[in-house]
């Protein structure tokens, strides 16, 4: 399907360890191999939301390619809605390794770009992959904050408890516990912040999406023994890392490590909170901006 009239859309599926990974491939304009990015969501999220993202950056050039993990969107798998932290990273292995394969792609200029779990995934990919062009991290995870702002010890002690309730299901076979991804301030969910309702909206509002407020809580688990920032130290290719100055979820002073243990690693700072990056159109197109000025200079290195 045409998308703008600049570019063209098409559904694609990839196998990652036997299970079929959705996904959508942009293409621009011409005839060529261009250089392509892939885009990697975030925890809980779903490639709907980075629809608008593959479309600037296939208006500028680039092709561009989003999907969904396994268990999560379109993609197959079971249960549904369980981050593992394992399989995701062989489903972002996958896609590239299937972009490499098609003949509109330059198999030498494929680029990363990743948002807050996936900025990790994207970084981590890269640095056993010399061949990856560059990587975009944006509010990238690098490891759970000691205290969440805003949080009590209660409510923490709380979502311990359903973690290790999912976990403990998970290792009878039995179907998961289920929490909210976003939840109200003294609410039950992974991320508890008074503009629940704004980002909800945000995500499932006035458009067909495939997002669900809803996750199992185990995945949380195998994060906390998860840090990009070794990946980060070993990465041969250009790092660009994007943050929200008054984020609480992925806060500055934990995500700046990665782009200060890159060897080629860039930090840009904006003003807002881990959710203004969804929220704000007028930020995104400053972002966005960056992002595809970042990746062209990366491209015509290579």
């Amino acid at each position: 399907m045409a998308v703008g009239m600049i570019c063209m859309r098409t559904k694609v599926s990839f196998t990652s360890d036997g299970v079929r990974c959705a996904g959508y491939l942009y293409l621009p304009a011409g005839s060529g191999p261009a250089p392509c990015v892939v885009l990697c969501h975030g925890f809980s999220g779903t490639m709907d939301r980075l629809f608008d993202y593959a479309e600037r950056f296939a208006a500028e050039g680039f092709a561009a390619l989003v999907f969904d993990y396994r268990s999560f969107g379109e993609s197959d798998g079971e249960p549904r809605q369980l981050p593992d932290m394992g399989g995701q990273l062989a489903d972002v292995r996958a896609a590239v390794a299937y972009v490499r394969g098609h003949e509109r792609v330059d198999p030498g200029r494929v680029l990363l770009w990743g948002n807050s779990l996936g900025g990790a995934h994207a970084i981590t990919v890269a640095a056993d992959d010399p061949r990856i062009a560059a990587v975009v991290a944006q509010i990238p995870f690098n490891g759970f904050p000691k205290k969440v702002e805003g949080r009590s010890t209660g409510e923490t002690l709380r979502l311990l408890g359903a973690i290790v309730r999912d976990a403990l299901r998970g290792g009878l076979g039995m179907s998961p516990y289920y929490i909210p991804m976003v939840g109200r301030p003294g609410e039950l969910a992974v991320t508890a912040t008074p503009e629940a309702d704004r980002h909800i909206q945000t995500l499932t509002g006035g458009q067909t999406t495939s997002w669900r407020n809803s996750v199992a809580p185990r995945g949380l688990l195998q994060m906390m023994r998860y840090r990009p920032a070794a990946a980060a130290a070993r990465l041969a290719c250009p790092l660009l890392v994007c943050v929200a100055a008054e984020d609480r979820e992925t806060p500055l002073e934990t995500t700046r490590e990665l782009a200060d243990r890159a060897p080629r690693g860039e930090l840009r700072a904006y003003p807002g909170n881990h959710f203004t990056f969804y929220t704000d159109p007028a930020l995104r197109d400053r972002v966005v901006a960056d992002q595809i000025g970042f990746f062209r200079r990366a491209a015509a290195t290579v």
